[in-house]
Parts: C-alpha cells; sequence; structure tokens
C-alpha cells in the first residue's frame, strides 16, 4: 500500500466526495423522481448519505494528517478504507438504484466492512497518539 498520500489527497478526495454526494442526491430528487421507484430513490438517498458521512470522515483524516495529531501510517490506511468503502458501498446502492440488477447487494457489505475497519483503524491510531 502506498502511504506516500499527503493530507492535500486526502482533502481533494474528501472534498470531491461531498460535492458527489450532494450530485447524486439532488439528481436523484429532480431528474430521477419521474423514473425511479420509491424502492429506488431510497437506495441511492442511504447511498448519498453514507458517501457524505465518509467524505466528512476523509476531511477528518485530513486534519488528523495536516496537524500530525497521530500514528499517520494509521490515518493513512484509515483513509484508504474510507475512500474504498465509498466506492464499494455507495457505488453497489447506485448501481442497484440505477441498474436494477441486484447481485450488486452482495458488493456493499464488503464497503460497509471497509466503512467499519476505517473507523477501527482511526481509534487505533488516536489510541496510539503521544
Amino acid at each position: 500500500m502506498n502511504q506516500s498520500i499527503s493530507y492535500r489527497w486526502v482533502f481533494i478526495v474528501g472534498a470531491a466526495f461531498a460535492m458527489l454526494s450532494v450530485v447524486f442526491g439532488a439528481f436523484s430528487a429532480h431528474a430521477l423522481k419521474s423514473v425511479l421507484d420509491e424502492g429506488g430513490l431510497k437506495l441511492i438517498d442511504t447511498a448519498a448519505r453514507y458517501q457524505m458521512y465518509h467524505a466528512l470522515a476523509l476531511l477528518f483524516c485530513g486534519v488528523l494528517l495536516q496537524l500530525r495529531l497521530c500514528a499517520e501510517s494509521w490515518i493513512k490506511v484509515a483513509a484508504y478504507l474510507f475512500t474504498a468503502g465509498i466506492f464499494l458501498f455507495s457505488g453497489a446502492l447506485y448501481l442497484i438504484a440505477l441498474s436494477n440488477i441486484k447481485w450488486f447487494g452482495a458488493i456493499a457489505p464488503i464497503g460497509g466492512t471497509a466503512f467499519i475497519s476505517g473507523w477501527l483503524v482511526v481509534i487505533i491510531a488516536i489510541a496510539k497518539s503521544k
């Protein structure tokens, strides 16, 4: 795993995911409201919500990295896990909502596990701090 990511990368990725969360949520609420059923709209809402939560988690990781408040290598791992979680969890839900291909649902728990693991790694990083 490449440990050379910087706090700037984490900030940029976090901000981009936050922005896209708003875009996807607004797009589904307006443009897709007449296309998707209630279940599809709820999936997109859940995906966008968890994407936003973890975009904010990435921004939090960026602050921890910039201020060197705890074990840098652990926070970088957490950032990777949150990024993977967004792609796998939120991405799977977006794909299910838009394609109605249900087997994408098998991917979502992997993303959820990445989210949980990311938070666990943040706890470890803070616990290991000076």
